[in-house]
């Protein structure tokens, strides 16, 4: 009888890794087919689209090892009429879902969701590009021969690492260099990835302005808010600054969930707990920026529902509204996606242009103010960019949103930037009025050296 026990538990034990790693390869396949759902929806539909064959070999390639082959062997089912994308990769549940929401890109359904029965709100936007530039794109460019002093000291790209799709320098307020690789335009949008926690600090900087919020406060979480809990001391600065003192579930907090599985923001950034206490320890953490929105929006929703208390008018329409924001510098394509509850994903899932970052890094160049208006605190462009508190280890610094530059050889002291996976940077240098743009589709293998290359147009701006 013993021996009968001890060799059903073998058994099971040794049976257990090959479970696991059934169940992992299941979870890879999910995720996989939401990526390619996602990414496909975005590429598609936002901005001015892109084609079929430039979604498989831009953004469906060079990216995680451990879902790559499916994601490139999976197929996509395009319904046209829906504005949806459809991929299938069990016979036994649904397909991945994602679908498109107009002015707010597009939402990835949760695995095992059947296809949405959404009231699609097709948010028309702004029609703006015959305004003069900045707001518009008319009048642009600093040169109309094509002449450009970054040209030749900028030379070949590839020179700088990374595989380039779009490269801007702005010099004085106006493009001084524009290029873009094949298939790519001023109207072509990108996933930000990780320049949208950059975007999220301006989005709190507005609510900032307008009273709406003090990051220096706890932020406003309600599943923190039981008697007893430690994170409902967590401010929204620290969340900004990385500095949460949250557990994250891997170092860069990758947020697959999220990202690829549909699952809810509030639901997977609300249950982690306290590690370590807020403000000693950084860790880069998706679930940092996602928490730092959600404040954000339980803010304005306080702050609407006071001001409607006091008016006999009642303000409709929601509380956190960033398309409206991007409207109002010009910014007309790019698309802040949300999930199935409506909270905005602003860690990575925004699609935007070049131009339309390049338009975010003048706002700053420019101190908050815009077109003679002040959309960001006096003092803002000075707190994201103030290194306060814990730092990360490596060449770069970071401030509340934004990555400094302050350590790079040969680059001015007040650079700072917005960074994302894939080779994406938007670059701010006040002191020299320049604005730096470059997206990609960089892989592990092959990146792009930053500093290297905002030094070369410091150097080629120096002559």
């Amino acid at each position: 009888m013993l021996r009968r026990l001890i060799l059903a538990a073998a058994l099971a034990s040794a049976a257990a890794p090959a479970q696991a790693a059934d169940a992992n390869a299941d979870l890879d396949r999910a995720w996989a087919a939401g990526y390619r759902a996602g990414f496909t929806c975005s590429a598609l539909w936002n901005g001015a689209g892109k084609p079929f064959d430039a979604i498989e070999r831009d953004e469906l390639s060079g990216i995680y090892p451990e879902i790559e082959p499916d994601v490139r062997a999976l197929k996509a089912e395009v319904d046209e009429k829906q504005k949806r994308i459809s991929v299938r990769y069990r016979d036994d549940m649904p397909p991945r879902v994602a679908q498109w929401e107009g002015g707010e890109g597009c939402v990835t359904l949760p695995i095992g969701a059947s296809a949405p029965d959404l009231h699609s709100f097709r948010r028309p936007r702004a029609g703006l590009d015959e305004k003069p530039w900045p707001l518009g794109d008319q009048g642009a460019l600093a040169t109309t021969n094509g002449a450009s002093p970054f040209a030749a000291p900028l030379g070949d790209l590839a020179r700088f690492g990374g595989q380039t799709s779009a490269l801007l320098v702005v010099k004085d307020g106006r493009i001084a260099l524009e290029r873009y690789e094949r298939g790519h335009g001023i109207h072509t949008a990108q996933r930000t990835f990780s320049v949208a926690k950059s975007i999220a600090a301006t989005l709190i900087g507005n609510a900032v302005l307008d009273g709406d919020i003090d990051v220096t406060r706890p932020a406003l979480i309600a599943d923190w808010q039981a008697p007893g809990d430690p994170r409902a001391a967590i401010t929204t600065e620290q969340l900004m600054r990385m500095a949460s003192g949250l557990t994250s579930d891997s170092a860069g907090n990758r947020t697959d969930a999220i990202y690829m599985g549909g699952a809810s923001v509030r639901q997977w950034t609300v249950q982690w707990p306290l590690l370590h206490r807020p403000g000693s320890r950084y860790r880069y953490a998706n679930n940092d920026t996602l928490l730092a929105v959600q404040s954000l929006k339980a803010a304005r929703q306080k702050a609407l529902d006071a001001r409607n208390a006091r008016s006999a008018a009642i303000r409709r329409g929601p509380a956190l509204d960033p398309v409206a924001f991007f409207d109002h510098l010009g910014m007309t394509r790019t698309f802040a996606e949300h999930d199935m509850d409506g909270d905005y994903i602003l860690s990575s899932q925004v699609s935007t242009t070049a131009r339309d970052l390049a338009r975010l890094g003048l706002l700053y160049q420019n101190d908050g103010m815009w077109q003679g208006q002040r959309l960001l605190p006096a003092d803002w462009r000075r707190f994201v960019t103030t290194p306060s508190g814990p730092q990360p280890d490596g060449p770069f610094g970071y401030g509340a949103g934004f990555w400094l530059l302050d350590k790079s050889e040969g680059v001015p002291a007040d650079a700072f930037g917005a960074f994302g996976n894939r080779g994406q940077y938007l670059v701010i240098i006040p002191s020299r009025k320049l604005v730096i743009v470059r997206q990609g589709y960089d892989d592990a293998k092959n990146r792009l050296d930053i500093a290297a290359l905002v030094r070369a147009v410091v150097e080629a701006d120096r002559r």
